[in-house]
């Protein structure tokens, strides 16, 4: 071994110059490959020994011979580790730490592969135990068929003495008689045909081409045979078990009995039918017509798919569904019929103290906070007497424009409580209550109110009310009369007591038991909670979840509230509630019921929108009913129309607004409402009203920000009102404005025409006599001939000698000229009036 073998790198002889370490990339600590190094910009092969560690010189190494070291060098311990750290790139504590990582890999690795093999070899002792049960028990399966098919084909001797010691050989199975894990579940296999088949270039007929999903039983069976899938499986159980029971694959036709509306849409038609809609279009189809299912036919077509298909039919009227809800003919038994509160109209003239006199049976105030001083809304509340009866009451307008309120509040009550002012009297309203109440067959009550005010005359009240043939227990006859006061708080307990006596005379009774109907008293859309309305039970109970229709809306009740804003379980007859959960406000008066399905609400809504939408197409009697005539009215035109809209916190208020604006009018003008509906003013309110060209009366409601911006873009006039009766002075001066003045003539003087003379620069000027009256500068004339008017027009020149003046008496002579107009004979005769244009007022 030579001395460049035996010294360790690094060191260096006397006289020899520092040698300078090749770098190796990447060399491991051990191996023999061959790696690439670098020293002095020249590549050259090392070969790396495969040892993990070389100590240059160590003792007892063999074949090796150790260089004598010089004496004066001293011991130089190395560390592998840094070494290697510094081969690398790194420092010492990144290397250990990369081979920490390295190791605790390596170990993980081996950890993995220990519990791959264990569970491999797990799998296969299951698969080889699993391959071996399923072969004993077809062997089984086979030595058990052999054998009964043996004893089929022949009988079997009596055993004897020797035959039971003699052991039976059973022959071995053939492939046909093998059965698969399937067959035993309760399918069939297809067995390969036996017979030789040519080979086929194609693969269609290749039965390798399909062979069912592979599965891990069919996989070891070794089974090549195609297999049914699980489905086909299912169906040839069905068809067994349906053999075995003698029935047939096809199901029986129910034939049924289809209802038939007006109107049907094919996959209505076929639902009804329990048909598939495919076969109602192809059976149309077949007949030369082409539809789709959401296609509309009439009751006749209808019927004639209808019998085509082997069902009967029931035609049925549109408007049949209605009056199955709303028909209140059936008459409920007796020994369900229990006691209900009875239920109270106040009625009477404006400012006569019908909300005070609630009040004061209610010991709150409403009045105090009601705009004007005037009710606006129908109020329903149910109160309690100190006798511990309940009544139900309703607070009625008084005011002109409330007409149709008071007549819901007469239809919808059994005692109306007439209230008259001691020191006013029996006014219009009043009147008008009294009217309605007869025509609703309503017993009255008389309640003389202001009993405190120093001009009260109780006796005048009675005596007032003889004259509308109201006759009081005092004058003989059956109407009770009680003189209370609201302010005093005198009288109250008197009252309660006539209202109870009459009650039980009247022996009021409902059937709590059934579903709920009655009447709409009051609709409004509040922020927050959607449409809101008022309803006043006659029968039944009421409860959330139940499906209400009233007018042309329904919806399901959300909730049940009473006037105190309390929620409610349920709600008995003559119990006014307030519910949320319409999908609409409807109109005050409308009667409503509660349905059993929303398919049922729905028809009879949209039934009502229909004949609405037709009743308004086909417009009033009057109408125009030709282009001609249309022209003929527009060419006219001798009346100006003035378009609203109208915003309204509750439906009732909005029909009072409507049916008074409407009747403010006359033949030159009138005013029409465009649009009526209950909530807040919103943007596509603002757009209409542009459009329209019509201005928005908002009665206690107020419009929203994005509204107000939108009308002040456009100039869209929005008037804000609480008091009903400056919303309609408003509307009066508005339409007072619109009417053309009344142009009044007055005469004042005749003028007989004696010479005409030609003036060059002012044409002909008619020399005349004031024969009757006077004449005035400026005042209108006209020209008469032979007592017929030539002309009509106005006077431009008035002079007396060469003056002009301002006004010629009779008896005088004078100078008169026309304007534009110069055929002027001597003899005729000219009569002067003046024009006077006056104001206009709606009567």
């Amino acid at each position: 071994m030579s001395d460049t073998e035996n010294n360790k790198p690094g060191d260096k002889k006397p006289g020899q110059k520092p040698t300078r370490k090749p770098m190796t990339l990447g060399a491991p600590r051990g191996g023999g490959t061959v790696r690439q190094s670098f020293s002095h910009g020249r590549s050259k092969a090392v070969v790396v020994q495969k040892k993990k560690r070389r100590l240059v010189g160590a003792p007892g190494a063999p074949g090796l011979q150790s260089a004598p070291a010089a004496p004066s060098a001293p011991e130089v311990k190395i560390d592998q580790i840094a070494q290697a750290a510094k081969r690398l790139g790194l420092s010492k504590e990144e290397y250990v730490k990369r081979q920490q990582a390295v190791g605790k890999a390596q170990a993980e690795k081996s950890v993995r592969e220990q519990a791959r093999e264990a569970d491999k070899k797990a799998r296969q002792e299951r698969d080889d135990a699993d391959r071996r049960a399923l072969a004993d028990k077809k062997q089984a399966e086979e030595d058990a068929r052999n054998k009964a098919e043996a004893e089929k084909a022949a009988p079997t001797p009596k055993p004897t003495a020797q035959d039971t010691t003699e052991v039976v050989d059973t022959p071995a199975p053939t492939p046909k008689q093998e059965a698969s894990v399937l067959e035993r579940a309760g399918g069939r296999i297809k067995n390969p045909k036996q017979q030789h088949q040519k080979p086929s270039r194609s693969r269609k007929n290749d039965p390798s081409r399909r062979r069912g999903k592979l599965t891990i039983v069919s996989a070891l069976a070794g089974d090549d045979e195609r297999q049914r899938s699980l489905a086909s499986m299912r169906r040839a159980r069905e068809r067994e078990k349906e053999r075995r029971l003698g029935g047939t694959n096809d199901k029986d036709k129910v034939y049924r009995e289809v209802t038939i509306p007006e109107a049907i849409t094919v996959a209505d038609l076929a639902n009804r039918m329990t048909e598939r809609t495919v076969a109602v279009i192809k059976y149309l189809m077949q007949q030369g017509t082409m539809a789709t299912a959401n296609d509309v036919l009439d009751a006749d077509t209808a019927q004639l798919i209808v019998e085509d298909f082997g069902h009967t039919v029931k035609r049925v009227a549109e408007s049949d569904a209605e009056e199955e809800a709303f028909t209140q003919t059936d008459k409920d038994d007796e020994s369900t019929l229990k006691p209900r509160p009875p239920v109270i109209a106040i009625m009477g003239h404006v400012d006569h103290g019908k909300t005070s006199l609630l009040d004061a049976l209610r010991t709150t105030d409403v009045a105090g906070n009601e705009a004007g001083g005037i009710t606006q809304h129908i109020g329903a509340y149910q109160l309690k007497l100190k006798s511990g009866e309940t009544i139900t009451v309703l607070d009625t307008p008084g005011h002109a424009a409330f007409s149709a309120m008071r007549t819901r509040g007469a239809q919808a009550v059994d005692i109306v409580v007439l209230v008259v002012a001691a020191d006013d009297g029996v006014m219009p309203q009043t009147i008008e209550s009294i009217k309605y109440a007869r025509d609703a067959g309503t017993p009255i009550i008389v309640a003389i109110n202001k009993m405190d005010a120093p001009e009260a005359n109780p006796k005048k009240i009675e005596e007032d009310l003889l004259r509308h043939e109201i006759i009081t227990e005092s004058m003989s006859g059956d109407v009770q009369t009680v003189q209370v006061s609201a302010l005093k708080k005198t009288g109250l307990d008197d009252l309660a007591e006539a209202i109870v006596m009459q009650a039980e005379l009247m022996d009021l009774q409902a059937n709590p038991d059934r579903r709920a109907d009655g009447l709409v008293i009051e609709s409004k859309i509040a922020k927050g909670r959607g449409p809101v309305t008022t309803l006043l039970l006659k029968r039944g109970t009421l409860k959330p979840g139940q499906i209400v229709v009233a007018g042309e809306y329904w919806g399901k009740v959300k909730a049940l509230m009473n006037e105190r804003n309390a929620r409610l379980k349920s709600a008995g007859p003559s119990e006014p509630v307030e519910v949320l959960g319409l999908n609409g406000a409807p109109a005050p008066g409308e009667p409503f019921a509660v349905v059993g399905r929303e398919s049922k609400a729905r028809e009879i809504t949209e039934y009502r929108q229909r004949r609405r939408k037709q009743a308004s197409a086909a417009g009033p009697a009057s109408a125009t009913t030709s282009m001609e005539q249309m022209l003929a009215r527009l060419k006219d035109k001798t009346s100006e129309e003035m378009p609203l809209l109208v915003k309204g916190d509750v439906q009732g208020s909005v029909e009072a607004i409507r049916s008074s604006v409407e009747g403010l009018g006359n033949e030159d003008v009138r005013a029409r409402v465009i649009h009526g509906a209950v909530g807040g003013i919103n943007e596509s309110d603002i757009v209409l009203a542009k459009s329209a060209g019509a201005p928005i009366l908002a009665f206690n409601v107020r419009a929203n920000r994005q509204a107000k911006a939108l009308a002040e873009k456009e100039g869209v006039e929005i008037r804000y009102y609480s008091i009903i009766y400056e919303l309609l002075d408003d509307v009066k001066g508005v339409l007072e404005g619109m009417l053309a003045p009344e142009r009044k003539e007055t005469f004042i003087g005749y003028a007989e025409i004696l010479q005409v003379f030609d003036i060059s620069k002012l044409g002909n000027i008619a020399g005349c006599k004031i024969t009757e009256g006077k004449v005035e500068r400026g005042a209108g004339v006209r020209l008469l001939r032979d007592d017929v008017v030539i002309h009509e027009g106005e006077l431009s020149t008035l002079k007396r000698f060469k003056d002009e003046v301002q006004k010629v008496v009779a008896g005088q002579e004078c100078g008169m000229g026309f304007e534009k107009y110069h055929d002027l004979r001597k003899g005729d005769v000219i009569e002067c009036f003046t024009v006077e244009m006056l104001e206009r007022k709606l009567d």
